[in-house]
């Protein structure tokens, strides 16, 4: 497992990112689109339809990104089936195992401000209002509760993905300042600029 002073062996093609709800993995997979030119497929807008539902083509659409050459996404839905599809095809994983005061304070920005502001995610998705995010521990109908409960999904399900899929080079990142030098090193690698990260309501 490589740390964010490593240099990678390759610029990667197909790339996925972990880490815990909050902890901007969605952002992150934009950046690095951009400075690899790489097709980011939110795979939130994939899973959800109108009012939260699941779409029945899920699948069928991680099938068509994965097959594709060059793309980054989250690494998210495993029990639905994402890691027989895309994970086998991905080359690296960046894991955003960030201490969990950080990812929760960015959660609770995060969702109160797109919850008073009633910003538009995805298929004409908006958060819940935050009495209701606040006022139970059904992680079903909240993403903080939701948080609680996945805290350490990572932590104890990297060593088993590692196992099963040895042909990952996986970056694990413990602090956003982290992510940011080995962002700069990227760039540099690459003979490009990095702009700073935008502050979004929508961060993963």
């Amino acid at each position: 497992m490589l740390t964010a002073d490593d240099p990678l062996p390759f610029r990667p093609q197909r790339v996925l990112i972990a880490g815990v709800t909050g902890s901007g993995k969605t952002t992150l997979a934009g950046r690095l689109a951009t400075l690899w030119s790489l097709d980011h497929h939110e795979i939130d807008a994939l899973f959800h339809g109108e009012n939260w539902t699941p779409r029945p083509s899920f699948l069928d659409d991680v099938r068509a990104f994965a097959s594709e050459d060059r793309w980054v996404t989250e690494w998210q839905y495993t029990s639905k089936g994402t890691d027989e599809i895309m994970t086998p095809r991905a080359q690296l994983v960046v894991w955003l195992d960030y201490p969990w005061l950080t990812v929760r304070a960015r959660l609770l920005r995060r969702t109160l401000s797109r919850s008073i502001l009633r910003t538009e995610m995805y298929n004409g998705n908006v958060e819940k209002p935050i009495w209701q995010v606040l006022s139970t521990r059904d992680p079903a109908q909240s993403i903080l509760a939701w948080q609680t409960k996945t805290r350490r999904f990572w932590t104890t399900q990297m060593p088993l993905k590692r196992e099963r899929f040895p042909h990952l080079i996986i970056v694990r990142l413990s602090h956003p300042r982290e992510t940011e030098r080995w962002l700069r090193a990227q760039a540099g690698a690459s003979g490009v600029s990095i702009a700073p990260p935008k502050r979004r309501s929508r961060d993963r």
